[in-house]
């Protein structure tokens, strides 16, 4: 199976025989990108605590900016000037922007959505601004990343009032149209349209057929991983990998918890990303496969073993767990150092699957994982229903 287009090709390179998860590899103008791949969050043009540099040793391949903030600061005149984000921020590998309409509803005291736009209050000045499904598009032209998404209406996950959950997913179908018409550099970026719905199979259902009417390069699936039951969570992930177009990539927008992709692999996600992994380092919390280690913890204070004795990346190859312990949220430092191995655990668990679905042994590997994050073999319900959606039977002792 593959894709081509002048901006992004997508090829298949190998599937599992018994899951949906698949190997492949995407060609954007700026880095190949090996899949399934995990994206690590660069809000402002940079990751929290880390430089380019270190993410490219880290075998990082492409990271997301926020179109909002960037929007904001530095801004687009000085985007222009330097030649977009990736001069910038001194970024030689791919780049992915939001459209910059979440922050909008999110983060904002006040935020008034209409058919024309997002409406709200800077932060900065106080003063009054309209995010169109164009003036997001101009914006993301001048970050210059290799991948765009589209403005959509979004709604809180647990929202429950459905003329506006149809609503949303409906207007959001309609800010596409736009949003391909302002493109202004369709051989450089691709958009990907956002499927909304939320927890609604039929509006789900709907607003993934509609997407794939549309000539783009690849899909994200929306609206999830924003407090809603895991329960509810996964039949939606499913459902979309169910109707997307095999042959292009398929994007699970805020996904980064290791089981969450791991499960998700399986259902048939190729791209993902999440703030998790820097996010928990901040709080001196280290990624496992056992899930995760507190560092703040005193049990940490005289335990000289790394982090993890089986990761290579500086972190673990230099420090012990007692030296974090000792510094943890204290020294900013500390939270660096976290960062490192925590990013360098996700980039390890995406190259793990793609090596096991090469290998035609990815069911393998997903009981190994389930086994080794669950060893009393008693995992939660969503996980198994989930797998067992896709052959594959763990957690029964």
């Amino acid at each position: 199976m593959s894709f081509k287009s002048v901006a992004l090709s997508f090829n298949v390179q190998a599937e599992c025989n018994v899951t949906r998860a698949r190997a492949g590899l995407m060609k954007l103008p700026h880095y190949e990108i090996k899949t399934p791949v995990f994206m690590p969050v660069g809000t402002q043009g940079t990751m929290k605590g880390l430089l380019p540099e270190q993410l490219e040793k880290l075998d990082c391949e492409i990271i997301l900016g926020n179109t909002y903030h960037l929007g904001n600061r530095p801004g687009t005149e000085v985007l222009k000037k330097v030649g977009g984000l990736h001069k910038f921020m001194g970024w030689n590998r791919a780049l992915l922007t939001d459209s910059g309409g979440f922050q909008m509803v999110s983060l904002l005291k006040l935020a008034e959505i209409t058919e024309e736009g997002v409406k709200f209050k800077s932060p900065y000045d106080n003063s009054e601004i309209m995010l169109t499904p164009e003036k997001s598009i101009e914006i993301q032209n001048c970050i210059g990343a290799d991948i765009i998404m589209q403005l959509d209406d979004v709604v809180q996950t647990t929202f429950q009032d459905y003329d506006r959950i149809k609503e949303a997913t409906e207007r959001t179908s309609r800010w596409l149209d736009r949003c391909l018409k302002a493109h202004k550099r369709p051989n450089e970026q691709s958009i990907f349209p956002i499927v909304q719905g939320l927890l609604n199979k039929e509006l789900r259902t709907q607003s993934a057929k509609d997407h794939m009417t549309k000539e783009v390069n690849g899909f994200a699936i929306g609206g999830l991983s924003g407090g809603e039951a895991k329960d509810d969570f996964w039949p939606m992930v499913s459902l979309g990998t169910e109707i997307l177009d095999n042959n292009r990539p398929r994007y699970l927008m805020g996904v980064g918890m290791a089981i969450d992709l791991v499960v998700c692999v399986a259902l048939g996600v190729d791209m993902f990303d999440c703030v998790f992994p820097t996010r928990t380092a901040r709080f001196g919390c280290a990624l496992v496969n056992t899930g995760q280690l507190n560092l703040k913890q005193k049990k940490y204070e005289t335990d000289l073993n790394p982090i993890d004795k089986d990761c290579t990346c500086s972190t673990c190859t230099t420090y012990t767990r007692a030296y974090l312990h000792c510094i943890v949220t204290v020294e900013t430092v500390a939270c660096h150092l976290i960062s490192v191995h925590n990013i360098a655990f996700q980039m390890r668990l995406m190259r793990t699957m793609r090596e096991n679905i090469e290998n035609d042994t990815f069911p393998q590997f997903v009981t190994r994982f389930v086994n080794e994050l669950y060893p009393t073999g008693i995992c939660p319900k969503w996980v198994t229903d989930a797998l067992t959606s896709v052959g594959i039977t763990v957690c029964q002792k």
